[in-house]
């Protein structure tokens, strides 16, 4: 029945594999579901058995002259039924796209593998039915005995499809705004979408950078619910990102030989720059917050697109969980957590202002304990001697006292004029006028 010797586990790979990447060589098959095998001779006799039923089909080679597979739409039905999907959601057969060597779809195909690193584990055959399209896989076996441990990758082969249409509603109905090269929905690794954009550096870089303009479109799309709240559009069909913004976007460079390490990095530049209004968020003004004593600010980022940069070497390399994704805006490379965060946002802000309050805080308590320990100073400290009361200077008429013996009378005394006791002044007083007196008036002498 199966003249080539296949086993069903291998068979149902193979189906996973060409149900979710449309088109893929027994390579790519083998390094993607089962990279511990020796070979891929078991995925070379398994797409011939399905070749065999009518299930799988070869048209053609990749540039490498690895033969191409694809699935029949007989095939396409029965790995659905393997990733447990409808068929509805399977997409086309990628039928004839083997013909030109399909150089985009291999760099796609290698993207999903580079990302999702299948660990290096015996066969196990792939579950015909599961709980949920997008459930992670069985817990992961100890590595075959021998194998090199490899950075850890990002969701399985159900967490992926590719070539999945975004509509825009048209006055003729819909039509594909943008057609996303693959789509990783990964909630067990911290992803919960992540839209997967993969250049090999052969078209310009306004037409890519076009390309996030409509995904931009389409993510500000609203549909209202039957309670009549508006929800975004893409959240009817992926799951809330736990962010603010929209979900990510990641381009994977592939320059392969056409484009050196300058050319490339000038092209990413360009992109950036080209998408700037796509990525960056809008600044609001918020002060200082509390006490206003110095300016601050935050990001808006709600309708920005988190725009991710990586190279196909990288994550070959390195693997999708070290720094090896760029983030617009963020000016330096990262793993993927601190990549999607905004540390200029809105909630970076309050926690700054809410570490400024703290601080004020904490200075005006110190402030209050340095007054109690002066007040408790003052307390102790004795209360100083009185100063000794200035000698008054004598009266000059009669050398005493100048504010006169003790219990004299003041209330007809003359004022005082700093020189004579209440007696002499009023002795004085009493004297008759001499003639200049009399006639230019009684002048007092200065002191």
């Amino acid at each position: 029945m199966y003249p080539y010797g296949s086993t069903s586990a291998v068979r149902a790979h193979v189906l996973a594999a060409l149900g979710v990447l449309k088109l893929a060589t027994a390579d790519q098959m083998h390094r993607l579901m089962a990279p511990g095998h020796k070979d891929n001779k078991a995925f070379r006799n398994a797409a011939l058995d399905l070749a065999r039923h009518g299930l799988a089909v070869s048209e053609g080679s990749a540039r490498d002259g690895n033969k191409l597979w694809n699935l029949t739409p007989l095939g396409l039905d029965a790995a659905a039924e393997v990733l447990g999907r409808p068929v509805g959601e399977m997409g086309g057969t990628a039928r004839g796209a083997a013909r030109s060597g399909a150089p985009h779809a291999m760099a796609v195909n290698e993207t999903v593998i580079a990302i999702t690193r299948t660990p290096a584990t015996a066969t196990r055959p792939v579950p015909r039915q599961q709980p949920a399209p997008m459930a992670p896989p069985a817990p992961e076996q100890a590595p075959a005995q021998g194998l090199v441990l490899e950075p850890q990758g990002m969701g399985w082969i159900g967490s992926w499809s590719t070539e999945v249409p975004l509509s825009l509603p048209t006055s003729r109905g819909s039509r594909a705004g943008v057609r996303a090269d693959a789509v990783l929905q990964a909630p067990e690794a911290g992803v919960p979408v992540l839209f997967v954009e993969v250049d090999n550096c052969t078209e310009s870089a306004d037409t890519l950078a076009a390309k996030f303009e409509k995904y931009l479109r389409y993510f500000r799309l609203k549909s209202k619910n039957p309670l009549g709240s508006e929800s975004p559009v893409w959240r009817t069909q992926y799951p809330s990102t736990g962010r603010e913004g929209h979900p990510p976007v990641v381009v994977v460079f592939n320059p392969g030989i056409r484009t050196g390490p300058q050319a490339l990095k000038n092209r990413m530049n360009t992109v950036m720059e080209l998408t700037r209004l796509v990525w960056s968020g809008s600044y609001h003004g918020a002060g200082g917050g509390y006490g206003a004593e110095e300016r601050d600010g935050y990001y808006g980022y709600a309708d920005a697109i988190p725009l991710l940069f990586t190279t196909l070497d990288r994550l070959q390399t390195s693997g999708p969980r070290d720094e090896v994704w760029w983030r617009c805006g963020h000016g330096q490379w990262e793993t993927f957590p601190d990549a999607l965060a905004n540390p200029d946002d809105h909630d970076a802000w309050y926690a700054r202002d809410e570490q400024r309050r703290r601080r004020r805080d904490e200075e005006r308590e110190r402030q209050h304990q340095e007054w109690a320990a002066e007040r408790e100073r003052w307390t102790q400290e004795p209360d100083p001697e009185p100063e000794p009361a200035p000698e008054a200077a004598p009266c000059e008429r009669c050398k005493g006292p100048i504010t006169g013996p003790l219990g004299y009378d003041l209330e007809f005394a003359p004022p005082e004029d700093g020189r004579h006791c209440p007696a002499c002044r009023t002795d004085l007083r009493q004297q008759y006028p001499t003639l200049r007196q009399a006639v230019f008036g009684r002048r007092s002498r200065s002191k």
